[in-house]
């Protein structure tokens, strides 16, 4: 017995509350028992290395080469994405794919390089294979974009899973982005970042990692190139980055490199070479096309932990109306449900909750809803014994249901990773449909077990069909979330086919934009928090999930009235905006902070509503193309050094720029500008890029710039979209993309396309129609003119 252990549980016991208590001590005990008993152990291992090539096999976008201890497998895919698996692996199963792998392409051809070597040749990648199994991508100008360095497995001699590692350089000026939602980027600074999705249990800042989502896909942008390379396993692991040098040592460049050491699973991957944009393209064509949110996601959502009663819920939606300020969701949290118990309601405080939604939808304000993945185990709870009888919960290795702590007491779990056990729980959502919400958040579904010591998460050795191969939770662990949200995600799909679901998620993997987006978790309250809040947007954005944003004012504590406005400016300009808060922490409505506070927060709703037609469109073509809504200053750069260390500003979409306040007490700040024309939206004066501008950031408004020649569509006075036109430079050209809202249906409209352009003293803009160029049926603004 670990006499540390003895002691938490000790305190536990004395701290009570659903977070502490007996019931955590006696959780975290049998966690224990239930993996001394039913995870493998690892006993003596056997080093093992690829050794030298052997022969080649070649076949369909590739081939296999073998090795004396191991064999390659390489696939370069139609859509130009590169494969490659150790040991016979193939890219399926996969909890990342959409569908099946994509088809290889029938001019990639494996041949000999120098020196014993291989290659396969593509049109937009060449890989090519040492003798020894180093792998290399390389652009079709030869230059390398990374190195992969022979594997190492560590093999227990007993049998069981390998452990593997993977040591990869990049170019020395090559930076690092991505690994899920990481408060400390967006770019990725030297150190070890952990691959296990995890609860912090307490608000976090920039220093804090592993989060509650984790994805081993990185972005790597240098000079020569971009490319994004996925490892596809769900095991835990760690990602060593170690940023490159140039003339360091002689002259010499120093590589970047990243160490990726994995306590199981395949080790395989997958590549793709291009342009940021294509890069995305390509990553959502592998993993799915992100969910397409309705429309009244992409408005103001407000929420709280402790709105305690319908009454507080009709004060704080008529708080908003009398002062004008628009509101689309309100979001209930744990304390509407009876006793914490998920798929219920406290009928003493919420009486008349589908009355509720009603009125709330007639001024055009949805309810979004709670759901936590952990039931109360005991008979009787009717989500229990449903469940029970279509053995949907998670049992041990001796088949006893595994137990765990969370909020309504003693739970057990839904195994996610089992299509039974996804069609019942998506089958559930009935229940809130019918009480009158119209979305719903995912949260606690790392999954979390409250614990008075150890992981605060479910046994490594809990047994998981993951699709019928069977297996534990350190391979379930990771896609528990992404299970949960596909179950539901199918399940609205089924019981409201005519509307698009709207889920969001805490914990996630690669592919879960598929089912919906994410937000920040319990960000801290603090300036540090805001600025996490960013990275953790962007850094998610380029691994495929565009749709997502923090709590407003972080989750604990009470923000000063600069910083509530400064974190509300920020996320006005986020795809998720969303206000949200502890019930042990101050109020978040913007009328709490003062009239001045409240003036300004009057202005940022208003202009959040003016552009939502821009939101529509930016939501459709993260669909269509995978690019995310906010992404970094180099997205049409990434060549240039500034803006690829820029971390404190952003595109949104093509057309605006972003400069946010992220610290007290700033009224002015530097803005890099990529290059070409902008304008400042507030003044209208014009700026020229590549370089920095120093603006104003008053306390009323962040610097924000839109692009010369740019059409954005926004709401009019009238609520139609009209265009409104940044005019383009004197001998310039511009243009835009519009796709009207069809509606929360499935209706896909097609893309309107403008052009503008100077005609002698006038700026004129046309769109490109079946017929060719005509004049465009919307009203139309421009702006910019006194300084073109």
């Amino acid at each position: 017995m670990d006499g540390r252990d003895l002691v938490r549980s000790v305190k536990a016991v004395g701290s009570g509350g659903a977070t502490g208590g007996l019931r955590t001590v006696r959780a975290a005990w049998r966690r224990r028992r239930a993996d001394a008993a039913g995870l493998p152990r690892r006993g003596v291992e056997r080093a093992r290395v690829p050794g030298p090539v052997r022969e080649v096999e070649p076949g369909p976008g590739g081939g296999v080469v073998r090795f004396a201890r191991a064999e390659l497998r390489i696939m370069v895919a139609a859509n130009g994405a590169v494969f490659w698996g150790w040991d016979g692996v193939g890219p399926e199963p996969s909890y990342a794919l959409a569908g099946s792998s994509p088809e290889p392409d029938p001019r990639a051809v494996l041949e000999p390089d120098k020196d014993g070597g291989w290659r396969v040749v593509a049109e937009r990648v060449t890989i090519v294979v040492s003798r020894h199994g180093a792998v290399e991508v390389r652009t079709p100008g030869g230059v390398t974009l990374r190195r992969d360095l022979p594997p190492r497995w560590w093999e227990p001699v007993a049998g069981g899973d390998a452990r593997w590692t993977q040591r990869s350089e990049v170019a020395a000026d090559g930076r690092f982005f991505g690994l899920g939602g990481r408060a400390s980027g967006p770019r990725l600074r030297d150190g070890t970042y952990r691959l296990w999705n995890t609860d912090p249990a307490q608000p976090f800042g920039p220093g804090d990692d592993p989060l509650y989502i984790t994805m081993p896909v990185q972005l790597v942008v240098a000079d020569a190139g971009t490319h994004l390379v996925f490892h596809d396993t769900s095991w835990d692991g760690t990602v060593s980055l170690r940023e490159g040098e140039e003339g360091a040592g002689s002259g010499h460049d120093r590589p970047g490199t990243c160490e990726l050491r994995m306590s199981g699973g395949p080790l395989r991957c997958w590549v793709v070479v291009g342009t940021p944009a294509r890069v995305l393209l390509v990553w959502a064509s592998l993993t799915g096309a992100p969910a397409l949110p309705p429309a009244w996601a992409l408005g103001h959502h407000h929420a709280r932990w402790g709105f305690g009663s319908e009454r507080e819920v009709r004060r704080i939606v008529a708080g908003y109306q009398e002062r004008g300020l628009p509101l689309d969701a309100v979001h209930l949290d744990i304390d509407h449900y009876d006793g914490h118990r998920v798929f219920t309601v406290d009928r003493e405080r919420f009486p008349g909750l589908p009355g509720l939604a009603r009125e709330l939808r007639r001024d055009g304000i949805r309810l979004v809803s709670i759901v936590d993945p952990a039931v109360k185990a005991e008979p009787g709870d009717l989500v229990f014994d449903s469940g029970s009888a279509a053995d949907a919960f998670v049992r041990d290795a001796s088949g006893r249901l595994v137990k765990g702590v969370v909020w309504p007491g003693e739970a057990v779990y839904p195994d996610f990773t089992d299509e039974g056990a996804r069609r019942w729980w998506g089958g559930l959502y009935e229940e809130r449909l019918a009480e009158g919400f119209a979305g719903f958040w995912h949260d606690m579904n790392e999954p979390v077990s409250f614990t008075a010591f150890g992981p605060n998460t479910l046994p490594l050795s809990a047994r998981h069909a993951l699709e019928g191969r069977g297996g534990d939770h350190r391979e379930a662990h990771n896609v528990y979330a992404l299970g949960m949200a596909r179950a539901a995600y199918e399940g609205l799909r089924a019981l409201v086919p005519r509307e698009r679901p709207f889920v969001f998620s805490r914990s996630g993997w690669a592919g879960m934009q598929r089912y919906g987006g994410t937000w920040s978790g319990d960000v801290a309250t603090g300036w540090p928090g805001l600025r996490a809040s960013l990275s953790l947007v962007m850094g998610l954005g380029l691994c495929g999930v565009p749709y997502s944003g923090p709590d407003v004012g972080g989750f604990d504590g009470s923000p000063s009235p600069e910083l509530y406005l400064r974190w509300f400016q920020l996320a006005s300009y986020l795809p998720l905006f969303r206000t949200h808060t502890s019930v042990r922490a101050g109020r978040r409505e913007p009328w709490e902070f003062g009239d001045e506070v409240l003036g300004h927060a009057r202005e940022v709703l208003a202009e959040r509503r003016r552009l939502l037609p821009y939101f529509v469109t930016l939501a459709h073509l993260a669909r269509r193309t995978g690019a995310p809504y906010v992404r970094p200053l180099w997205w049409g750069a990434p060549e240039d050094r500034a803006l690829r260390n820029c971390e404190d500003a952003f595109l949104l979409g093509d057309d605006l720029l972003v400069a946010p306040v992220l610290d007290a007490g700033v009224r002015r700040r530097t803005v890099p500008l990529p290059r070409g024309r902008w304008y400042d939206v507030a003044t209208e004066e014009a700026f020229q890029g590549p370089g920095p501008v120093v603006v104003d950031a008053p306390v009323g408004r962040i610097p924000v710039f839109a692009r010369a020649g740019a059409v954005l569509p926004v709401r009019g006075e009238e609520g139609g979209v009209e265009l409104e036109v940044w005019a383009p430079a004197r001998g310039r050209s511009g243009g835009g993309l519009v796709v009207p809202d069809a509606g929360d249906g499935w209706d896909e409209p097609e893309a309107e396309r403008y052009v503008t352009r100077w005609k002698g003293g006038s700026v004129v803009v046309r769109v490109d129609g079946p017929q060719g160029r005509g004049a465009p049926s919307r009203p139309v603004r421009i702006r910019g003119l006194g300084q073109a």
